[in-house]
């Protein structure tokens, strides 16, 4: 009890909800229960309505305890109901316990449940229970009975789930998790605003449009036969171009997504065909969901990666793999979307986590990749971006793939230059920034033998059996990355701004036309103070695109493809 001892009450709370797809949560039931008095609490949802505040204390001298809690938290918002001051939610820190290693049951409560050893519910009987309760009014008496007890059951569960985790909870980074589940829980409850009209011309018409994309996009490139990509013809349109591209150890071009992704960014002319690829294999546009008041909702799956970052599915979320899906953002009359980014922010968190004062002084420049070129001595000191574009393109590719682990073998490959160029390059990074690649092996280092690696603010991965070497020099990075964003979504709804969705290492906001530079600047002094306290005192630059009514979100990789499916179906783009 001691990490709990100074909280007057600690409540366990489940709801159950409906929530069509697309929508906001409605209320079905709540129970709670006092973890010492063993207090019981349980109301249905007429009873939930006649209330404006929780049946139970939310200040700061209780503890609001749940699994998953932006579900409950979800609830509290619809019901109009202040939020819970301190929020500890079992999820992250079962995830948190349990990252990198087998978890035969999964992560949900079931999950955590079997992982102590503590009995549950069936899983087809809790199956069973949620289909009714989304099936939603009118109940029976004895209906209303069951999912009472059912809701109650899983209280129940995570009061002997909260005995059985803590004493290994580290209850002030606890409390940090439980505070982004609360600002998770309204950027749920907001969503994205959503052109419906365009959206709904594009289901109508998608299968025929699909056919037609690839003979209007793949008139360039003749590189489909029907809808199946020929590698050959892929391979002999890049020695049409000079485009360099990497291949795997068997000598066959590399063909996966990520591959596209890099080229894309250096060679312009690859986006479309990558796009095209995407959309064809990855877009559902049934599965978009999008709720009667034209918003994009869905589950942000908060923790649902090993690093700790949101894991929302693909097909669900409007920032999917489809850049071109992305123009579908579209703010309402009088109001206006700003997207939020870092400027490169894993080669930030190397710079400042490594302390390695070159790194630091490379990215303070503006231009990280230029300036790793003039330490390297690979360019003039005068040189600039548009005069020494193809070097300063190496040396971007060498920057980032060394956060990835990247080898000199798979340099050159990524590269399509000899081996021991891919060599020389590797040893010029290692050279001009040795600070960093002392800090890296010690990473390394410190997880194959600790058997784990821990970010600032206490988020674990164990290494595991066979741990590899790759990933754990880039978890710093992407895990810290994690922390930042979370901090920083944390600040920005504390401080009112409308808060849509986080994208990786951006912010999307949303406010009144007449306000949105305001929020924009107050949203870019949270994100600067959230990488400040990340990583020590070492602020990150942070770059703002504002879209107001009717323009519409554009992201510049997928505008060749948004103005075909528009022209396809005969829309203006």
């Amino acid at each position: 009890m001691e990490p709990l001892h100074h909280y007057k009450e600690i409540w366990c709370v489940d709801f159950e909800f409906n929530q069509p797809t697309g929508e906001r949560p409605s209320p079905v039931c709540m129970v709670a229960r006092e973890f010492r008095s063993n207090r019981l609490v349980r109301l249905w949802r007429e009873q939930l309505l006649q209330l404006k505040e929780p049946p139970f204390p939310t200040g700061a001298d209780a503890l609001f305890v749940a699994y998953y809690a932006s579900a409950e938290l979800g609830c509290f918002l619809a019901l109009g109901w202040p939020m819970p001051a301190r929020v500890l939610d079992l999820y992250p820190e079962f995830r948190c316990k349990v990252s990198g290693l087998t978890t035969p049951c999964g992560c949900g409560l079931l999950g955590a449940l079997s992982y102590h050893g503590i009995d549950s519910i069936d899983a087809a009987e809790k199956d069973a229970m949620r289909q009714l309760v989304m099936r939603g009014e009118p109940y029976t008496d004895a209906e209303r009975i069951a999912v009472l007890d059912y809701c109650q059951s899983d209280v129940d569960a995570l009061v002997k789930l909260l005995l059985a985790m803590m004493g290994g909870i580290d209850l002030p980074r606890a409390l940090l998790r439980g505070r982004y589940m609360t600002a998770a829980a309204r950027m749920e409850w907001n969503g994205v605003p959503i052109d419906t009209d365009a959206l709904s011309t594009f289901k109508e018409r998608w299968q025929t449009v699909q056919t037609k994309l690839i003979e209007k996009i793949d008139s360039k490139y003749g590189v489909y036969d029907g809808r199946t990509f020929k590698s050959d013809r892929w391979a002999a349109w890049l020695a049409a171009n000079g485009i360099p591209w990497p291949r795997l150890p068997s000598g066959d071009l590399a063909l996966d997504d990520d591959t596209f992704r890099e080229a894309a960014r250096t060679y312009p002319a690859v986006a479309p065909i990558r796009e095209l690829r995407t959309t064809l294999s990855q877009l559902r546009l049934n599965e978009l969901p999008v709720g009667s008041d034209g918003r994009n909702r869905c589950i942000l799956s908060a923790f649902g990666s090993r690093t700790s970052r949101n894991q929302p599915s693909n097909s669900k979320f409007i920032f999917g793999p489809s850049a071109w899906l992305r123009s579908l953002i579209r703010p309402e009359p009088g109001m206006a979307v700003a997207y939020i980014d870092w400027s490169q922010q894993e080669l930030a968190i190397a710079a400042a986590l490594s302390g390695d004062l070159k790194m630091q002084q490379a990215y303070q420049s503006g231009d990280f990749y230029l300036t790793f070129a003039k330490m390297a001595n690979a360019v003039p000191q005068d040189a600039t971006k548009d005069s020494h574009a193809d070097i300063r393109d190496q040396f971007k590719t060498v920057a980032l793939g060394v956060l990835y682990g990247l080898s000199a073998e798979g340099l050159a490959r990524k590269l399509n230059v000899p081996p021991v160029r891919g060599r020389d390059l590797l040893l010029l990074h290692k050279e001009t920034f040795k600070t960093f690649w002392k800090w890296s092996d010690r990473v390394q280092d410190e997880a194959i033998l600790g058997g784990r690696l821990r970010t600032v603010f206490g988020w674990t991965v164990h290494a595991g059996d066979k741990p590899n070497p790759r990933s754990l020099r880039n978890f710093p990075m992407q895990a810290n990355g994690a922390e930042m964003m979370r901090l920083a979504c944390c600040l920005t709804t504390e401080r009112g701004i409308k808060l849509c969705c986080p994208v990786h290492d951006a912010l999307l906001i949303e406010a009144p036309a007449a306000d949105i530079d305001a929020a924009v600047a107050a949203t870019q002094e949270a994100m600067r103070e959230a990488s400040e306290i990340v990583l020590a005192g070492f602020p990150l630059r942070t770059d703002a695109k504002v879209v107001k009514h009717p323009d519409r979100y554009m992201d510049k990789r997928g505008k060749t493809m948004w103005e075909a499916v528009c022209e396809l179906c005969g829309r203006e783009p």
